[in-house]
C-alpha cells in the first residue's frame, strides 16, 4: 500500500513554481495575489494565512484586504472592480464563506475571469468543460497532480467521485475526462453506492461525512483519495474515509491530513503564477 504524500507533494510544486517566479522577476514580470476576507471567521483566518505563507515562500507579492463583518455588499463589489482594473494585481481570491448579508454568488461572478485564480467564475468552469485554457479548480486539479506524481495512470480506469459538488465534484469530473478515465458521479441520491464504489479503480470521496467510507466500499487495490476534512471523537482530524481500516484494502491512499490539503493551496499558487506566464 502505497501513502500518498501531499505534504512532499506540493512541496515539489512549490519549489518550481519559486523557481520560475525568480526567473519571472528577472524578466521584470511580478505576481501580486489580492486577498480579501470579510469578518474573522476563524477557519478561514488559518487558511488566509497559509495562503499568506505560500505565497511569501514562492516569492509572489500577497495584498490582504481584511474587512469588518459589518462590510456591506456593495462595498466587497467596488473593491473587487478596483482590483480588476489594478494592472499590478494578477489573481484576486475572496475567502468564503462570506458573512450571510453577501451575496456569494453574485461576489464570485464580479471577479474578471482573468485574474480568478479559484477557478469558480461560470466562465472558468466553462472553460474547462469545453477543455479550453483557464484557472482550473484548485482541489481538483491538485488530486490530478498527486495521482500523476505518484505514478498513477488515470486513462482508461474506472473513477468514480462520492460527491457533486461546485468546488469538488462537479469539476474533478471534468478533469478526470481529461485524462481520459471513465467517470461515475454518486452523491446522496445514488442507488446502491456500495456496488457503484466498488466498481472504482480510482476512488475520490468529496462527501463531508466523517469517516463515511468504510472497507465494504472499495475495491481491493483501488486508488482512495479523501477529500474530507473532520475531527473525530477524539478531536483528531480525519476524513470522509475510514483511513485504518480501507487502508490495507487499497494500492494507494491519501491520508488526512497531509493527503489532499497541501494540494489545494500549492494549486492556487500555480494559477496565480499562470497569470504571469501569459
Amino acid at each position: 500500500m502505497q501513502l500518498i504524500d501531499g505534504k512532499k507533494i506540493s512541496k515539489e510544486i512549490r519549489d518550481e513554481l519559486k523557481a520560475e517566479v525568480e526567473l519571472l522577476k528577472k524578466q521584470g514580470r511580478q505576481v501580486c495575489l489580492a486577498v480579501i476576507q470579510v469578518g474573522k471567521d476563524t477557519a478561514s483566518s488559518v487558511y488566509v494565512n497559509n495562503k499568506k505563507k505560500a505565497c511569501a515562500y514562492i516569492g509572489i507579492e500577497s495584498a490582504a484586504y481584511e474587512l469588518e463583518e459589518s462590510t456591506t455588499e456593495g462595498e466587497v463589489l467596488q473593491l473587487i472592480d478596483r482590483l480588476n482594473q489594478d494592472n499590478h494585481v494578477n489573481g484576486i481570491l475572496v475567502q468564503l464563506p462570506l458573512p450571510g448579508h453577501i451575496d456569494e454568488d453574485k461576489v464570485i461572478r464580479a471577479i474578471s475571469p482573468e485574474k480568478d485564480v479559484d477557478g469558480f467564475h461560470p466562465v472558468s468552469v466553462g472553460r474547462l468543460w469545453i477543455g479550453e485554457k483557464g484557472f482550473l479548480s484548485c482541489t481538483p486539479a491538485g488530486i490530478i497532480q498527486l495521482l500523476k506524481r505518484s505514478g498513477i495512470s488515470i486513462d482508461g480506469k474506472e473513477c468514480v467521485i462520492v460527491g457533486r459538488s461546485n468546488i469538488v465534484g462537479k469539476p474533478m469530473a471534468a478533469l478526470l475526462l481529461r485524462e481520459n478515465g471513465t467517470v461515475t458521479i454518486a452523491h446522496s441520491h445514488t442507488k446502491d453506492l456500495k456496488e457503484v464504489t466498488k466498481r472504482a479503480d480510482i476512488l475520490i470521496v468529496a462527501i463531508g461525512k466523517k469517516q463515511f467510507i468504510t472497507a465494504d466500499y472499495v475495491k481491493d487495490g483501488a486508488v482512495v483519495i479523501d477529500v474530507g476534512m473532520h475531527r473525530d471523537e477524539n478531536n483528531k482530524l480525519c476524513g470522509d474515509v475510514a483511513f485504518d481500516e480501507v487502508a490495507e484494502k487499497t494500492s494507494a491512499i491519501t491520508p488526512v491530513p497531509g493527503g489532499v490539503g497541501p494540494m489545494t493551496i500549492a494549486m492556487l499558487m500555480n494559477n496565480c503564477v499562470e497569470t504571469a506566464r501569459k
